[in-house]
């Protein structure tokens, strides 16, 4: 396996291409309250593709830089009946290390990928909510990474989505080709969401994206 580039697999406001790019470019986001600082090398990526990884989705934390409520993760467990909705970029490593730096709002990461690959995840160091880094697969020759809580689904208080990042990650599943209804039945499913917000609310967040 080489380990040179790395697709980096999202399922959360990076499922929005420009949202990604900020943290490559180092630009701030629409619905964020703060600028990215971008990576070492501001290179786009190789590739983008769509991907599906087999963990529930689920929505927790109090506040973040989008504002009141929570944010996506996966749970630890993997399961087949779960279908939590990707996108892939292919990026270098280190690339990846500084957008996983960005995202646990730390200077530096240092992680091995084939270790990662050896045990299926790693804890990484930082203060941020992404420490969890996993493996999820390989394609055309590159490990394909995620990075989700240390804590798991039933570890931490759930909560439902600022509006900003919602429809940012609405964005995301529109550029890959849900439809409305498919989308708005996706976020009603996920833990978080589900009992907090009905499909009428959700479908008048996000409806005029699609």
């Amino acid at each position: 396996m080489d380990t040179s580039y790395v697709w980096y697999v999202s399922y959360g406001s990076n499922l929005m291409e420009h949202r990604f790019l900020c943290y490559i470019l180092g630009e701030q986001p629409e619905g964020s309250t703060l600028k990215e600082r971008g990576c070492r090398n501001p290179a786009k990526p190789l590739q983008i593709g769509k991907a599906v990884l087999p963990y529930p989705l689920y929505f927790a934390g109090n506040r973040t830089k989008w504002g009141e409520g929570g944010v996506a993760f996966i749970g630890h467990e993997k399961s087949e009946k779960y279908k939590t909705i990707g996108r892939k970029y292919l990026v270098t490593s280190e690339q990846f290390l500084d957008v996983t730096a960005q995202e646990n709002s730390c200077e530096e990461i240092e992680a091995d990928l084939e270790e990662v690959k050896e045990k299926g995840f790693i804890h990484v160091k930082g203060d941020g909510w992404y420490g969890r880094m996993v493996y999820v697969g390989e394609e055309e020759g590159y490990p394909m990474v995620t990075f989700t809580s240390n804590l798991d689904i039933d570890e931490q208080p759930l909560n439902s989505p600022p509006v900003p990042y919602m429809m940012t990650i609405a964005k995301g599943l529109c550029q890959i080709g849900l439809t409305k209804e498919e989308a708005v039945d996706y976020f009603a499913d996920a833990p978080g969401i589900k009992g907090n917000m009905n499909e009428a609310e959700i479908s008048n967040i996000i409806g005029s994206l699609f």
